[in-house]
């Protein structure tokens, strides 16, 4: 449920008298989709909404049905009409979505390649070969003159299949055998699959309806692996295999009844414990057990209670634990692992009140802290005996780091990944005993006109209508005036305690090459302030987010980075949330929006918990079954409140087998925005039929839906190239 995107223009004087002449708009004269109203009367706490377009849903039996059923049908039609609609009224910024698809996959390098990860022996890498859409993964011996070995070649294996998305790869402790998942439908119910490395044969052994990975025991021959719910898709089993039996004698060791719960299976850096896992938005649970007793009985290390959250991993004769027990901020603790319940924890790094931990790196002789402090990501390198506590140093305004990929304890380097608006992205490894660093790879653009010193970014705080300062970061190309005529394109999210972090985009260069302004409103419903942050955008207090977003695009327009007229808004997902809110709220401040993948039927997916992500999302958004959840849930929900009156132009994508935000909420949406809205603007949806909520799954592919959007909001700007 994230993502983003981006902004431009030069030419924008002469877009306002074009914008108002309706004879000029090429969809003026087209015949817009209408969808049949079938009334249906929904009450609840002694509330009616009646909603025309509920005869949209459909059951997975439905979609999955060989011959559609009448209602499949008119659903399917209806879907068509709107991708009809779609290409009929974008037909003349063909030319300008070729254009723009062809530099965004133009920069891109067809024979890319990742950099090596050491492990057991191996080193692994993933490489594109020219032109191919899928990765191919390989692995090498750690010996000199070693060869190549391609483990699963994904464009032989994808070739023939309109979706084709890998799930899980983990191979096994004696390093002879792959468990790889995937996914032909997009609806994230993988299918785990087994492959003797040194025959290259496929095992007979297959796993269906899982999460699509499987965690190896130490003995090589034992998986333990999740599967959902077949309805819901909840994960809700932990199931063991062992190599060369059937499914069907798999044993289920873990079932989560608890339907707010989800749980998966990992193990601990040390490779020591396999972990269950059991979360919902405020509570986890964490089993542990012995990796190499298979069969042993696995051990809760602190149950389960309300607003009490952990992670673990192992290290030597102790737990480390990060928890927010006692700690809003979030703090990291150690305890035996023969004593782990919540009274035997001793603190390794407190609580503090201006600084968010989010997570810790284990090695023999250091302790690597991520922590977030002012909004950006820090790196703090501890050594275990107290000598040393520093963080690495970044200089730019607004960026990215994170650890990555450290996989052996015994050494006193640190992968970490760089970037920021201006810098692509960038692996380093970074030596903690003399704090020298080396650059292994930094994504290449490929193009000659490219330079970082083209463009400027900046970390700016707008005030939001209660006082509250919120981060906004910023990127332009250089040159460009703040004399409130640039496009500028606002992209957030905001839920989930999701923050967006300021990374580089080269797709993001069609638009700022052409004039665009780009920003991200760091929003409150994230976590990039710290816990309260994210505490202050959800249930009650949801419609923060929303003000928030408002409150930065004026604080744009007041700082004369842009003005309504070229104002353009982007959220997928529950950003797609935020979209249908702030043109309910406020439609005349935006020229476009993109709304993608967008949950906009809050209400009636959150009374259904047949729904995925519905029961275990209460915490999130609240249960609207009590009424004062419904009430508030009701007064934002986009769906449900949408007016006879003017909207901007609306750019809505979605995927029919979406398993996040199911096709029929855009599909509603659009169908209720289109009979009730009074202007002229474009509405125009792209439903993929063949994909989910991620979009298409090769890596050049999806891009044809982002030069879409690029496109409808450069058509607004006048520019055709």
């Amino acid at each position: 449920m994230k993502n983003s995107i981006y902004a431009f223009l030069t030419l924008t004087i002469l877009i306002s008298s074009c914008k108002s002449n309706e004879t000029e708009r090429p969809h003026a004269s087209l015949e817009t989709p209408i969808a049949k109203k079938i009334p249906k009367e929904l009450t609840v706490h002694d509330d009616t909404r009646t909603d025309n377009y509920f005869w949209m849903r459909l059951s997975d039996e439905q979609k999955n049905a060989e011959t559609p059923d009448a209602q499949t049908q008119d659903v399917l039609d209806y879907l068509n009409a709107e991708n009809e609609y779609l290409g009929k009224a974008m037909a003349h910024t063909q030319g300008l979505q070729d254009k723009l698809y062809n530099e965004i996959v133009g920069r891109i390098k067809k024979d890319d390649q990742s950099v090596p990860v050491k492990d057991n022996g191996y080193t692994y890498y993933t490489r594109f070969e020219e032109g191919g859409d899928y990765a191919l993964y390989c692995r090498k011996k750690l010996e000199e003159g070693a060869k190549e070995e391609i483990m699963l070649n994904g464009p032989e294996l994808a070739m023939g299949y309109a979706y084709y998305g890998f799930g899980g790869r983990s191979v096994s402790p004696d390093n002879k055998m792959l468990a790889f998942g995937i996914d032909t439908i997009s609806r994230r119910q993988y299918t785990i699959y087994f492959k003797n490395l040194e025959t290259g044969e496929l095992l007979k052994d297959k796993l269906s309806n899982t999460g699509g990975s499987a965690v190896w025991a130490n003995d090589g021959k034992t998986v333990f692996y999740t599967t959902k719910d077949p309805q819901t898709l909840r994960q809700n089993k932990i199931v063991k295999h062992v190599i060369g039996t059937n499914q069907s004698d798999d044993v289920v060791v873990y079932e989560e009844k608890d339907d707010t719960f989800r749980c998966w299976v990992s193990k601990t850096k040390s490779d020591a414990y396999l972990l269950i896992g059991s979360f919902q938005t405020l509570s986890t649970e964490y089993r542990v057990l012995d990796a190499n007793t298979p069969n042993g009985e696995w051990k809760v290390i602190q149950p389960r209670e309300k607003n009490l959250e952990y992670t673990i991993d192992h290290f030597e004769d102790h737990f480390y634990i990060r928890t927010n027990k006692d700690a809003k901020n979030f703090k990291l603790v150690k305890t035996p692992v023969n004593k782990t319940e919540k009274e035997h924890w001793v603190d390794v790094i407190p609580h503090r009140d201006n600084v968010y931990f989010q997570g810790m790196d284990l090695f023999k002789n250091y302790l690597v802290a991520e922590e977030r402090k002012d909004g950006l990501r820090t790196i703090r390198v501890i050594k275990w005996d107290g000598t040393d506590d520093h963080y690495i140093q970044f200089n730019d305004p607004a960026y990215f780091a994170a650890t990555t990929s450290n996989l052996d304890f015994d050494t006193d380097v640190l992968r970490y990944r760089y970037s920021s608006l201006t810098t692509p992205n960038s692996t380093f490894e970074y030596n903690m005993t003399d704090k020298s660093q080396v650059l292994l790879k930094q994504d290449e653009v490929i193009d000659s006109s490219f330079s970082v010193d083209n463009y400027t970014s900046e970390r700016l705080f707008a005030t939001a209508a209660d006082g509250t300062k919120i981060p906004v970061s910023i990127i332009y190309k250089k040159g460009v005036e703040k004399n409130g005529k640039n496009p500028l394109l606002l992209y957030a999210y905001g839920s989930y305690g999701n923050s967006m972090e300021p990374t580089f985009s080269s797709t993001r260069l069609s638009l700022l090459d052409r004039g665009f302004v780009y920003a991200i409103a760091h929003i409150r419903g994230g976590q990039e302030m710290g816990r309260d942050w994210y505490e202050n955008g959800k249930l009650l207090k949801k419609k923060n987010t929303f003000t928030d977003f408002i409150d930065v695009g004026k604080f744009l327009i007041d700082e004369k980075f842009t003005t309504s007229n070229h104002l353009y808004a982007y959220g997928g997902s529950a950003g797609g949330l935020l979209m249908g809110a702030i043109l309910n709220m406020e439609p005349d401040m935006w020229n476009g929006v993109i709304a993608a993948v967008p949950f906009v039927d809050v209400v009636s997916t959150m009374l259904d918990e047949t729904i995925p992500l519905t029961t275990f999302e209460f915490d999130e958004w609240g249960n609207p079954k009590n009424k004062e959840y419904y009430n508030y849930m009701k007064s934002y929900s986009p769906y449900d409140n949408v007016e006879a009156k003017d909207y901007p132009s609306i750019l809505i994508t979605t995927g029919y087998w979406d398993s996040q935000v199911q096709y029929w909420e855009p599909a509603k949406w659009i169908a209720k925005l289109r009979e009730l809205k009074t202007d002229d603007n474009l509405l125009i949806m792209d439903c993929n039929m063949e994909t989910g909520h991620g979009g298409a799954s090769g890596r050049f592919e999806r891009y044809k839906t982002l030069a879409l959007t690029y496109a409808f909001m450069l058509d607004l700007e006048g520019v055709t190239e």
